[in-house]
């Protein structure tokens, strides 16, 4: 049991230091950090679009850094990464304009708001990452 622990914590240490690996612990910790401010918030905002970006990260880190994307062949990872991610930048941004030109909010809700225009802006860079992935691969 020790040894699996030791395992599960040595793919952690070293997925984090890869660039996928960062970029994904962004992605939750700034999903984390917008459900934050929606909830402090009194005006509310976009939780749904902020709980499910953050738990589709959560399930890709754990798939990526358990080195599971090589053993499950039956789904296609880097095209699934990308359409999470494309979705992602899409959702976002729409949500955070929509709050954006809404107007009302209190200081949480603004800031819930530039972190969700923050996170699209890093979803669309994962997305411009993995097709660079995608094009090398070719």
């Amino acid at each position: 049991m020790a040894d699996m622990d030791a395992g599960c914590l040595e793919n952690l240490k070293g997925y984090i230091n890869t660039q996928k690996g960062i970029i994904l612990v962004a992605k939750i910790l700034i999903s984390l950090t917008i459900l934050i401010c929606y909830t402090v918030s009194l005006y509310g905002g976009y939780y749904g679009v902020a709980i499910c970006e953050m738990v589709s990260a959560i399930i890709f880190f754990v798939v990526f850094m358990m080195e599971m994307d090589k053993s499950i062949q039956v789904v296609n990872w880097v095209w699934s990464d990308l359409l999470r991610a494309s979705t992602g930048t899409a959702m976002y941004l729409i949500s955070s304009l929509m709050d954006l030109i809404r107007g009302a909010g209190d200081g949480a809700h603004i800031a819930g708001v530039v972190f969700g225009l923050l996170a699209g802006i890093l979803f669309a860079y994962d997305v411009y990452t993995i097709i660079l992935v995608i094009k090398s691969n070719r």
